[in-house]
């Protein structure tokens, strides 16, 4: 079997038949083309806009969600580059101080809301059901239905940016600020409502790749032989479902309702509590950073694992470190609060989980230094952003360790010391990791692959570039310079190291441009990348770059963690599945021995319909509670061209028996 839009690399060594015992040869070639036909023909959209808006691809709705995230990714850097030209000297006019405030919600907003989470989310929208073996994501139409929601909050967000109604109140909305007494007009409904529908969508991909890594892996894929990137994504997955509903909650029904129809959940004088507002926040918003920070460690485990030619030191060390990762960011959200009025007794506990937390963190940075050190590493541009994540998140943490501390915390406070610390942390847990996963899988995805010398370029700017930012806005909160200021007087002595970190700014700038730049060359010019360019380990190197609508035309068996490798040459592969409809494979949750064969829903463009009802209710429901009904009753019709049968006769589960 050729590589071309094929589901294995090479020709089957054996079948395993799920409808009849015993083992056929290995079909023709003839043969083989009219199975990727009929799979073809099956699995495609259809061409031109209708096709585009009614796809339920889960490779197509993940491009969206990174193309997407990124031009945010992009808006939110120039907000910054705005920011730090105001700052670049004192007494600086460029900007107002209304503008400014803006900026800085919403370049908070957009880092956090809509690009940080989307992004990782659709890293694994796309690869997990490739690494698991499997020819979709479970529901297929609810993850468009996901991705169309997001897009809707994010374009209410900088509508209302462009039309200078923007929020102003900061990316955490702190009440009494955000309450109605305080910030009058709708720019705080606009950012409660943008929350509502980036959680959604979230929460939306976290059920998504916690049902499909459980039920739909191939036959083999035990669970003690996921994926490590795999396992990170079903962590944050679970971390999304416990702690977004939380924020979703405070500031769609709280915060919102204290704003529109008077209540006083937050409102003291009318036996409100304002500190509410600050525990349901953080309980979302500091496991927030690790549902960002786990997929990352995903990705440099798929990275270093291929750069080294060995599977990564201490698998279940591993996996446990990340499972110990995410509960442990549960207990830390006080870590935020240690400037509120809270029991000093209480805060100490907190300052002890904040180092406990670094703990699982070591584990893994001491297994992927083991993996580099007994492996033979290629120090390509992947393997650099890795290196480089090394370094700045370690020297990221360790600011964080100095905030851990109630006593120093409570002097740096509201300082620039935590820009300087939240940026390296951020840009060095998680940017610099995503775009090493971007030269590693970009050729798996377009096919093509991105210049090595220019990825290396890109490598040093960003390096510098977040070194010469963030690094002065330390010493700036050392010196007593306070965050969320527009403006300062020359007199105390920020004006040098506020200029310093704005030509960092612009480093960081001309990486990103560099990136954008190889991509554009790339997609025109790049060298063809074949099936597996890197001789990765994992499944989704089994089919072609880019791989067709179906994934896999054979769903693949797994022999060892390394799938790839343990198979050497040629890959096993499961018969059986229908080629004349969307059908996938169902497997036990622990094992993953096949259960039952699933019809996958067609692509409709009721997932569309349902999101605009849900935009209508929500967006209009921020000048009027009828706009709520007014979702509701367009919801209706479109829940029902979602799930109208398309003339096909249900069919019951198949239940497949394996012979022994």
């Amino acid at each position: 079997m050729s590589d071309e839009g094929r589901g294995t690399r090479d020709e089957p060594d054996s079948v395993a038949v799920l409808d009849a015992p015993g083992a056929p040869p290995a079909l023709p070639e003839a043969q083989e083309e009219t199975v990727h036909d009929r799979l073809e023909r099956v699995w495609r959209d259809e061409p031109g806009f209708w096709g585009w808006v009614t796809s339920v691809n889960h490779k197509r709705i993940a491009l969206r969600y990174i193309i997407t995230a990124f031009v945010f990714f992009i808006l939110g850097g120039i907000e910054a580059a705005m920011m730090r030209a105001q700052l670049a000297r004192p007494e600086n006019g460029l900007i107002g101080p209304d503008l400014y405030n803006q900026l800085f919600t919403v370049h908070g907003s957009t880092m956090m809301f809509l690009f940080a989470v989307p992004i990782v989310e659709a890293m694994g929208l796309y690869f997990v059901p490739l690494m698991i073996g499997t020819r979709n994501v479970a529901f297929p139409r609810l993850n468009a239905y996901g991705y169309w929601t997001y897009l809707i909050g994010g374009a209410l967000l900088y509508v209302a940016l462009f039309t200078n109604t923007g929020p102003d109140q900061g990316w955490f909305s702190y009440v009494p600020l955000a309450g109605p007494e305080y910030a009058p007009g709708k720019r705080v409904d606009v950012w409660a409502q943008m929350v509502t529908f980036t959680e959604i969508a979230a929460i939306v991909g976290g059920i998504e790749i916690i049902v499909t890594t459980f039920k739909q892996r191939a036959p083999g894929m035990s669970l003690n032989r996921v994926p490590l990137f795999v396992w990170a994504m079903v962590v944050m997955s679970f971390m999304v479902l416990f702690a977004m509903p939380w924020v979703a909650t405070a500031s769609t029904l709280f915060l919102a309702m204290d704003r529109l129809i008077g209540t006083h959940f937050f409102n003291v004088a009318e036996g409100g509590d304002a500190l509410l507002w600050q525990h349901l926040f953080w309980f979302f918003g500091h496991p927030e950073v690790y549902i960002i920070f786990i997929p990352a460690l995903g990705m440099v485990s798929s990275i270093v694992a291929t750069f080294t030619s060995r599977p990564v030191f201490g698998y279940t060390a591993m996996t446990l470190s990340l499972v110990a990762t995410g509960f442990l960011s549960f207990g830390l959200w006080v870590h935020h609060m240690f400037a509120t009025p809270l029991p000093q007794l209480g805060l100490s506990f907190f300052t002890a989980s904040s180092a406990m937390i670094t703990l699982p963190t070591g584990v893994q940075i001491f297994c992927w230094l083991a993996t580099i050190w007994a492996g033979r590493a290629r120090f390509a541009t992947p393997l650099l952003f890795v290196v480089g994540f090394v370094v700045l998140f370690v020297f990221g943490g360790m600011t964080g360790l100095m905030l851990a501390a109630v006593p120093l915390d409570l002097q740096i406070t509201d300082t620039f010391f935590v820009p300087g610390h939240i940026h390296y942390v951020l840009l060095g847990g998680m940017v610099f990791p995503l775009f090493g996963a971007f030269y590693y899988w970009f050729p798996k995805i377009t096919g093509r692959m991105l210049s090595d010398r220019a990825g290396k370029v890109q490598f040093w700017f960003l390096f510098a570039g977040v070194n010469v930012a963030f690094f002065p806005m330390l010493m700036l909160g050392f010196a007593g310079m306070p965050r969320r200021v527009y403006t300062y007087l020359p007199e105390m002595g920020w004006g040098g190291l506020n200029f310093t970190a704005t030509l960092g700014a612009a480093l960081i700038a001309l990486g990103v441009v560099i990136f954008l730049a190889n991509v554009a060359w790339a997609l025109r010019n790049g060298r063809l990348a074949g099936a597996d360019p890197w001789g990765g380990d994992t499944l989704e190197w089994a089919t072609s770059s880019p791989p067709p609508d179906y994934n896999f035309a054979h769903i693949p068996i797994v022999r060892g963690r390394a799938a790839l490798w343990a198979a050497g040459h040629e890959l096993p592969v499961v018969t059986g599945l229908r080629e004349d409809r969307r059908e996938v494979l169902v497997t036990t949750m622990l094992d993953a021995m096949p259960d039952s064969r699933h019809e996958a829903p067609e692509p409709t463009v009721g997932p569309l319909l349902a999101a605009l009802a849900t935009g209508v209710a929500f967006t209009v429901g921020i000048f009027t509670v009828w706009g709520f009904f007014i979702g509701g009753l367009l919801l209706y019709p479109a829940l029902l061209v979602w799930a109208w049968p398309r003339g096909k006769k249900p069919r019951e589960h198949e239940v497949i028996e394996v012979p022994e």
